[in-house]
């Protein structure tokens, strides 16, 4: 006689243990050569504040353009050569290359009063939203 019990009950089920896995998160390995920009877009009242992650980018490879209401981030990760280390390569996933973003914010920006910061890997950068002219009624004549 068997005594051993499953305690998960969706091991009983062999169609929900068949798809257990089926919506968790998945990492897809992406090319060594492949660098992605991750941005955080916060709207204030008077600007919008972007917070860009470029590891291993150096400040003058970042360009960063703005026109109207689009933002245009682009950077090159370069590979440094390291003569210092002789000696075979086992496993390399830093990435190099270029890489570019574009999103459009939800008002014009004034490119004028734009500022951009780069500490640490992460570019910062403050939006100040264009005036909005106001509307004005016409009367007729």
């Amino acid at each position: 006689m068997n005594n051993l019990r499953t305690t998960d009950p969706a091991l009983n089920d062999p169609f929900e243990s068949m798809f257990r896995g089926f919506l968790a998160p998945v990492r897809f390995d992406r090319g060594a050569d492949e660098l992605d920009i991750r941005v955080d877009v916060v709207e204030k009242d008077d600007a919008f504040q972007v917070h860009a992650d470029l590891p291993g980018v150096k400040k003058e490879d970042i360009n960063v353009r703005i026109d109207g209401n689009r933002v245009h981030i682009d950077a090159e990760a370069k590979r440094e050569k390291d003569v210092k280390e002789k000696g075979k390569v086992v496993r390399s996933e830093r990435y190099y290359g270029t890489v570019s973003r574009v999103f459009t914010l939800s008002q014009e920006v004034d490119d004028a009063k734009a500022v951009a910061k780069y500490e640490d890997g992460v570019l910062t950068l403050d939006l100040p939203k264009k005036a909005t002219s106001s509307s004005k009624k016409l009367d007729i004549q």
